[in-house]
């Protein structure tokens, strides 16, 4: 391909972009995975009680698993309104929906002060959890594609994709805090509350930077054509989630293998973890979140790394390397964590997740480069949402399932590996996108002669 023909962007706009989005991604990721980490450790006592201690964590899942089923919702809400109105619009009301239900949890009675309402309240704040969840990915990675150039896109698009294990960092840095200064009894009695409290003030943070960027400039051309063509023609631009299924189906699908290895196996490193450690290898509580705070370290250090990589050598590549590594770590993973030491628990958690971000970094970039601008929203949050149900939503459920079943970490591992094949499938079947001017992909799911 010849190189593009967009100009390159001022680099403290560009920086400005950056840290909005990952500031806000950091943020809503913190929201999202400390349920998770809650779910694993105390809801199961809380909103659950009375039940067998691993039939309470399978219930404390499937709550957390509701969240996911909410993403596609959320995916095809804000995609439509983010391709129609534009990007930093509907991240504003991701980041205000996110933190209000986060908050809200930090408030929640428990079931022995209202009974089966709690249980049914703390799904009902999941699913909104979930909502802005669907409709953040999407625009954050967007709003800093498009405001880069193709040359260093895989780097800078990385950015946003740190929040995940900078939000994952956050909330097992506090809950580690917590139960290392508090007793079970007093974690169990009020200190799980301050983590989801704290997230009134992260919002704030995250609203006053979030606010001061501007809109992409990609996203304005586009839509500013569009509206002479209608002006132009009277007709009705095809809805952004028509377009998408019509002329980027394969892409759509692709977007859906892709994410299955890399979902799946992030929530058994991160998730099913803390529930494999302190029950299958004998470790505490403390040690498996230290451990995962420390790996959740390292992953944020290696994806933009694993990011710029992929501009050097395309993101086919670096993404078959995380794939077919995940998958060979698998066996080795849960040796390690057998062994019952924590530096082999450490081992076993980075590794996981250095080979999980050659998955995730170039993940942004890949998914921004495969859609036209005018849905380029809508086909990068349907193919990464859609696809959360069936691997990342269930993952720490099944893997809990088959722990409970065969008292034995083969099946997991197995289920893992499988997801893997499937992802190098998707990525065998995926075209190079790699150099792609984001303005030259066409509406008809092409790349026009100016980007060839």
């Amino acid at each position: 391909m010849a190189a593009p023909a967009s100009a390159p962007p001022e680099p403290a706009t560009l920086r400005r972009v950056v840290a909005a989005s990952l500031i806000g991604t950091t943020i809503e990721w913190y929201d999202f995975f400390l349920y998770g980490s809650a779910a694993a450790l105390v809801f199961n006592k809380l909103f659950f009680p009375g039940s067998d201690p691993l039939v309470g964590t399978l219930l404390s899942f499937l709550t957390y698993a509701v969240g996911f089923a909410a993403r596609p919702l959320g995916a095809l809400v804000f995609g439509h309104y983010g391709d129609r109105l534009g990007r930093k619009k509907l991240l504003v009301l991701s980041l205000l929906l996110m933190g209000g239900a986060t908050f809200a949890i930090g408030l929640l009675p428990t079931h022995a002060t209202i009974g089966t309402a709690a249980p049914l309240l703390l799904t009902v704040l999941r699913l909104v959890q979930g909502f802005a969840l669907g409709g953040e990915w999407g625009g954050a990675v967007l709003l800093v594609s498009e405001h880069g150039d193709a040359r260093r896109r895989g780097f800078w698009a990385s950015w946003p994709q740190t929040g995940a294990p900078a939000g994952q960092l956050l909330a097992t840095g506090v809950l580690s805090a917590l139960t290392a200064l508090l007793s079970d009894a007093a974690f169990t009695s009020w200190g799980w509350r301050i983590p989801f409290l704290l997230s009134g003030v992260l919002v704030i943070v995250g609203l006053w930077i979030r606010l001061s960027v501007d809109e992409s400039p990609v996203f304005k051309a586009a839509l500013a054509q569009a509206e002479a063509r209608r002006a132009e023609s009277a007709q009705v631009e095809t809805m952004p989630l028509v377009a998408v299924l019509r002329y980027h189906w394969r892409d759509v699908l692709v977007a859906m293998g892709a994410r299955m290895a890399e979902n799946i196996s992030y929530y058994v490193i991160t998730a099913f973890i803390l529930v494999y450690a302190t029950t299958s290898a004998g470790l505490s509580k403390q040690t498996a979140l230290n451990a995962v705070l420390i790996a959740s370290a390292v992953h944020f250090a290696v994806i933009p790394a694993w990011g710029a990589l992929s501009d050097r050598i395309g993101r086919r590549p670096v993404y078959l390397i995380g794939a077919v590594g995940v998958g060979a770590w698998m066996f080795p993973f849960f040796a390690l964590i057998d062994s019952g030491s924590f530096g082999s628990l450490l081992l076993a958690v980075t590794v996981g997740l250095v080979l999980h971000g050659a998955m995730y970094a170039p993940q942004a970039a890949f998914f921004s480069e495969m859609f036209a601008t005018r849905m380029r929203y809508s086909g990068a949050s349907i193919g990464s949402q859609f696809s959360s149900v069936a691997a990342g939503a269930p993952a720490p459920l099944i893997a809990t399932a088959l722990l409970a079943d065969y008292g034995d970490s083969t099946p997991i591992a197995l289920y893992v590996i499988a997801a893997a094949l499937l992802t190098v499938v998707a990525i065998a079947c995926a075209k190079e996108t790699r150099n792609r001017d984001l303005a030259e992909v066409t509406e008809e799911g092409r790349i026009s002669a100016a980007a060839r």
